[in-house]
Parts: structure tokens; sequence; C-alpha cells
């Protein structure tokens, strides 16, 4: 394992917030393509290039895979191969919330599901710990106090270091960090869905409340919208895609439709003029906004980690170029 002595140089790291966490302004999601049904060769290499440039941050979830569970199994072998030996300069998250097993202690927010499920996970990466651990959603069934109470005794018995919140709206936000906050619990950042095909943030102003109310850190995923935002499907829908696989429950080939192709068709004008792909253009547009900490890469070759590392060398909008964009996706 060859690892880059180099690799800090040309990484951009952020501050969650007013917190002393830095993230690197692309973390490395293992959400679908790290699972057992993937080569591991592949998925070792990806990780440690993505190392080698500087991604410190690698984020999981207690159902990542295919199958549930394996994504993390995937990175604790990375780890056990070598990658270990770096383990100070890693940040690595994970996450419960959404359904993982059967029975009622399988989902949700309950103090139990919540320690079981991270048991499960640190076995799986081989850890005693984890950087950060997320509550995965917000779970209305369950007292939100015993969920952020489980989150401080987390915390308190060594198995986290920091802990977040995913999928909470601003409102929701404010009312969990009441408790986080009179508890001394070291939240640092949320992750909710993002993109250029997706605002829901800007309208329920999140970083407001996030950056500028609770001055936390603000990450964030599907920037691509399960790839939508490429250009893949200017011309046509490759078989190898995602919208191709019928197995993936998020992006199916009718939401692909005639009306997103002719929006493609022109932010590929913008893109190009700005010297990059969509795709680069839709990761840089996230993290526009300084007070967004880092947004999330889901790839399955070097080349997509190669062509997306380069979005780093022109994430800055000009007010035209934010105008174009906002027309393209609105006409």
């Amino acid at each position: 394992m060859e690892i880059n002595p180099h690799r800090y140089q040309k990484m951009i790291y952020r501050r969650a917030g007013t917190s002393g966490l830095k993230l690197p302004v692309l973390s490395l999601g293992l959400w679908y393509n790290f699972g057992e049904v993937n080569d591991y060769e592949i998925c070792k290499n990806i990780i440690i290039e993505a190392f080698n440039h500087g991604i410190t941050h690698f984020d999981l979830a207690n159902n990542y895979g295919p199958p549930p569970g394996s994504a993390e199994r995937t990175l604790g072998k990375i780890l056990q191969d070598g990658l270990m030996a770096y383990r100070d300069e890693l940040i690595i998250s994970t996450k419960a919330g959404y359904y993982y097993w059967e029975g009622p202690y399988g989902d949700g927010g309950s103090r139990k599901y919540l320690f079981a499920s991270l048991d499960r996970s640190l076995k799986h990466l081989g850890l005693s710990y984890v950087d950060i651990f997320y509550h995965h959603r917000y779970d209305a069934e369950t007292d939100l106090k015993e969920t952020m109470v489980t989150l401080r005794d987390i915390v308190l018995s060594g198995k986290a270091i920091y802990v977040g919140l995913s999928n909470y709206t601003s409102a929701q936000l404010k009312k969990a960090y009441q408790y986080l906050d009179e508890m001394n619990v070291p939240y640092v950042i949320t992750q909710p869905s993002y993109s250029m095909l997706n605002r829901k943030i800007e309208t329920d102003r999140l970083l407001d409340t996030q950056y500028d109310l609770l001055h936390r850190g603000t990450i964030a995923y599907s920037a691509l919208a399960q790839g939508r935002l490429s250009n893949k499907y200017i011309d046509d829908i490759p078989m190898d895609s995602r919208a191709k696989n019928r197995n993936l429950p998020f992006l199916k080939e009718s939401n692909i439709t005639p009306e997103l192709i002719e929006k493609l068709k022109k932010l590929d004008v913008i893109a190009k003029n700005r010297g990059q792909t969509i795709a680069q253009m839709a990761l840089a547009w996230t993290i526009r906004d300084p007070r967004m900490t880092s947004t999330l890469i889901g790839v399955r070759t070097l080349e997509q980690l190669y062509e997306n590392l380069e979005t780093l060398k022109h994430l800055d909008f000009s007010d035209e170029e934010k105008s174009a964009i906002d027309e393209a996706l609105n006409s």
C-alpha cells in the first residue's frame, strides 16, 4: 500500500461551523458501490487513491451495501489491509435511523436501536470508535430527548468522538440542539440531500439555522441527484447506468425524462464554458456557499474519482453563471 506523502497539498478543508473539526470539501460516500457485490480490489484502490488525494472523510451508514452492513465490512477489511496505520488521519462516520433488521428494535431513534446498531458497525469496521455517529433521520415516534440523550451517552462511552444529525429539517435541528447544547454534546454537523435539482434546504433556510444560528457544519449528499446531473444521460440511457439498474431503489429509467434531458443540454453549455463536466459543476455548486462544509461524492471507478477531484480547480461561480443555471433548470 503506497501512500502519497504530498496528499494534503491540493485538497481544500473547511471547518464544521465553529467546531475544531475540519473536513475535505469533497468527502467519499460508501453508500452503494462498496458492498459485498462489488469487486474488493476496486473498492480498496478507490479508497486508497482518495486518501492519496487528501480525502480524509469516509461516510457510511449501518445499512449501506449491498447487502446492508457490507460497506462497513469492506472498509473494515481495507483498514486491516494497511490503512489502519493512518487511523489518526481519517474521519470515519456511520449512521443509524433507517430500517436495518427485523423486529421492533431495528429502526428509528430508540436508545436500544442506536446502541445496538453502533456496536454492529464497530464490529464490522474493526474499530473501537467512529469519528462521527449520526442519527440518520428524525423519528417522530420516539421522544426526541431519548434520542439526544443516547447520542450523549454514546460519546461518553467512547464509541464516537462527535455526533451528527441527518435528514433533519431546520425546525427539527433547533429542537434537537436545545438538548444537545444543554448536555454539552459535541454535535458538529448535519447531512441533508442537496443538489441543483433538490433545493429544499434553501427554502428551509437550513444553512441559516445550522451555520448562522447553531454554528455547526453541513455536508451535502446526493449532489448529482443519483447521477442525473451528469453528461451520462444527455443522449441516451447507458445500459450500465443506475437508471437501468432495477435493484436500485431511488433512480429509475422513468426519472430520465425529455424535460430533464433538455435541462442537461443547457447545463452542459454552462459547464463547458467553465471548463467542467456537468457533474463537476454540480459538485462545485453544492459547496459554492462557504458555510457548506463538504459534499459527498459516490464513485464506482478510479476514473470517476479523478473526474470528481478535478472539481477543485473551479469552485467559484459568477452571478451570471448562477443566473444561467437557474434559468436552465426553470425553463
